[in-house]
């Protein structure tokens, strides 16, 4: 048989061009800083929403809420203004110039405005059916209102001092943030006039209305009415014989950017005060009014206090809800969530077998705050500054908050003896005041006080304790991701780190040295320190970790994330295959799930009952894994203008607890968490009962045992 011809086989088509490399320069992968930050407030916001929270814990997210945008048209809307002005040609990490940048924030703070107010009109009728009412003074029936007019006579009217505005009198200073009443005034001629009434901020702002007199078993509702409609209500008290002729509140908001030129200025802490003093005269940024107010007044605020027409905000309700914290003090725990009792550790209790330095010397110790004390912290100052054999203690300190316990324990150690140097950061927005304070205390005492360095801010947290132990001296140290501030260790989430390691107490040896002298140390045995290794030495740990493709993990927690130059790595690893799971509270500038970009990227944030805090930083590194804790968030400000730590937790027992325990919670969170999607919104995830801070709040495996 002939040979069956062989079949040509068919070309097989050119395999496809490889996928261009993602331009990870492009501006479009990147969120706008500020309108990330005005996302961050629409999720507490929704906290406020959530019918699944009390209804107290629900007011109380309005107030803060409202707060949070005061504060960030002073500082973030100011900063703006201020490039704006300046004539700034600087964009964006989005590509946004600033112009720009300003009217997306102007329309988003008017919708968030407008939601808030949505919000709290949806709380009054829920609060009402538990007997909590905020009512119209108009409402108020012929008793109640005799009772609330007797409050005004007795305790608000001698408080009031009316401002005349006129050609023999100055249009008067309009405080920052504070609450006015606008009034226009006719004489016996028939002439108008207009003068400025402040409501005084020190009294209750919500006047209580006496209840009825009942025998009825169930006690009657709690009534209130705002205390400004009390004052307009009884203007005729304070001009009598002129008739009023109508009243407005307003509000003013003013800039709270404070340039501190340190070059300029011999003595820093008279620098700061008369930059704090004069932030009380920066221009305006904001006039809230109602909505009901004259075109004839609202021209006199506006032109008096110089601001634009887009710079006015009316809104339908009473001005300044910041002012529902009143509402969260009332003795109604039905309606908040149960008191949390922080839990003391065995090794840091008062009926512990060995003193605290024996504990942290035996091994790392790290407390979970609030879920566990601050008050070991304290202990262990107060030890120090009484221990015949410590000779020096030395600290950062940065929002002490007033009565501080810290700052008496140092105060203390230098009645006994001890060394005492202490870095307090008088830059410390709006609690430069306190610190001031505070620093002219220690120095009064012999503390050897440094106020910071030229140019940076010193925004770590460390103490160093220096100690004699036969014949050889120790060091002990604490690291933490908070302040060293009682009050706030109650309310914010943070990690302490309590080591007699060797090489980290001679890093903080190092750290002072830098701090309070000349020294210029350019690596460090342990720590990662900003403005000097920090930076590098995060950019290396994750590019170890792309060099594990899809073997690679980092889960990495923080209050931020805007550095470009961190966010562009980490979009390499996720197009290298590594996991990236990010926790990340407020601004986000990544955009997560883009494909060949960002796909094995997930953005959690967590807004909850306290304020998350801590930033923990995790690598799988090939399953070595390392963790760093500390101050800085991935931000230029931290890593480049600011003195921050990271720390490592070298205690394997210590890994294990937070990887396990409080990382897997954070990650398995489905009640509180929200999901960020490439557009920079959050996707609420409101079905599931794994509520991470609930967990730890309850039990005591939160702690390391």
């Amino acid at each position: 048989m002939p040979a069956k011809p062989r079949s040509k086989k068919k070309a097989l088509p050119p395999p496809p061009p490889p996928a261009p490399a993602p331009d990870f320069d492009n501006p479009d992968l990147y969120l706008n800083r500020e309108l990330s930050l005005l996302e961050f407030q629409r999720r507490v916001l929704e906290e406020a929403r959530d019918p699944r929270n009390k209804l107290l814990e629900r007011v109380k997210f309005v107030s803060i809420v409202s707060s949070n945008l005061d504060e960030f048209a002073m500082v973030r809307g100011a900063a703006l203004k201020q490039k704006l002005a300046a004539g700034s040609q600087d964009l964006s990490i989005d590509g946004k110039t600033v112009s720009q940048q300003l009217t997306s924030v102007r329309e988003e703070l008017e919708e968030i405005s407008t939601a808030i107010y949505a919000c709290f009109n949806q709380v009054l009728p829920d609060l009402a059916r538990h007997g909590i009412e905020l009512v119209e003074y108009a409402e108020l029936d012929h008793r109640e209102r005799a009772a609330v007019d007797k409050y005004y006579t007795d305790t608000v009217f001698p408080c009031l001092t009316p401002l005349a505005f006129d050609p023999g009198r100055p249009f008067p200073h309009i405080s920052n943030l504070s609450l006015n009443l606008a009034v226009v005034l006719r004489d016996t001629a028939g002439k108008e006039h207009f003068a400025r009434l402040k409501v005084p901020q020190q009294l209750p702002q919500l006047i209580s209305v006496p209840p009825p007199p009942s025998r009825r078993k169930t006690p009657p509702a709690q009534r209130f009415v705002w205390i400004e409609q009390a004052i307009a209500a009884n203007l005729g008290s304070l001009f009598p014989g002129l008739t009023i002729v109508e009243s407005h509140p307003f509000h003013v908001t003013r800039d709270a950017e404070m340039a501190i030129k340190e070059l300029e200025s011999d003595d820093l802490l008279e620098s700061v005060e008369e930059a704090v003093w004069r932030r009380r005269f920066h221009k305006p940024v904001r006039l809230q009014t109602d909505t009901s107010i004259s075109e004839e007044i609202l021209q006199i605020l506006v032109e008096n206090l110089d601001v634009g027409p887009d710079e006015v905000l009316r809104v339908s309700g009473p001005l300044d809800l910041t002012r529902l914290r009143q509402l969260s003090a009332l003795d109604r725990p039905d309606l908040r969530d149960e008191p949390l009792e922080p839990w003391t550790p065995p090794d840091f209790s008062i009926h512990a077998e060995e003193d605290i330095f024996t504990a942290i010397r035996r091994e790392d110790r790290l407390l979970h705050h609030p879920f566990q004390t601050f008050q070991p912290i304290v202990d262990l100052l107060r030890k120090a500054a009484h221990d015949p054999e410590v000779l020096a203690i030395k600290m950062t300190l940065y929002r002490v908050g007033r009565n501080s316990p810290i700052v008496k324990a140092l105060l203390e150690a230098i009645e006994n003896g001890k060394q005492v140097a202490v870095l307090l950061e008088l830059k410390a927005r709006f609690d430069e005041e306190s610190n001031i304070e505070w620093a002219r205390a220690l120095e009064r005492e012999g503390v050897h006080v440094v106020y910071g360095l030229v140019g940076l801010k010193v925004h770590c947290k460390i103490a160093l304790i220096v100690r004699r132990e036969h014949e050889q001296i120790r060091r002990y140290v604490h690291l933490g991701t908070g302040n060293y501030n009682p009050t706030t260790a109650r309310l914010y989430t943070d990690i302490s780190l309590f080591t007699a390691d060797p090489d980290i107490g001679a890093d903080a040896t190092d750290l002072f040295n830098y701090l309070t002298g000349y020294g210029h140390k350019n690596d460090f045995r342990r720590l990662l320190v900003a403005p000097l290794t920090m930076r590098k030495k995060f950019l290396d740990l994750i590019r170890r970790e792309i060099g594990f493709g899809e073997k690679g993990h980092l889960i990495l927690k923080m209050n931020a994330l805007e550095d470009k130059e961190m966010i562009r790595l980490l979009y390499e690893a996720s197009a290298a295959g590594v996991r990236v799971d990010l926790l990340v509270r407020g601004l986000c500038c990544l955009r997560p799930g883009i494909p060949g970009v960002s796909e094995n990227i997930v953005v959690r944030s967590i807004v909850g009952r306290f304020l998350e805090h801590s930033r923990i930083y995790y690598f799988r590194n090939g399953g070595e894994e390392e963790i760093y804790a500390g101050s800085a968030d991935l931000m230029p400000r931290n890593l480049d203008r600011r003195v921050e730590l990271l720390f490592p937790i070298l205690n394997q027992k210590l890994v294990r607890y937070l990887r396990d325990v409080v990382m897997e919670k954070y990650l398995a969170d489905n009640r509180k968490v929200r999901i960020g999607r490439p557009d920079g919104t959050y996707e609420s995830v409101l079905t599931g009962a794994t509520d991470s801070q609930a967990w730890f709040a309850s039990h005591k495996a939160s702690g390391v045992e």
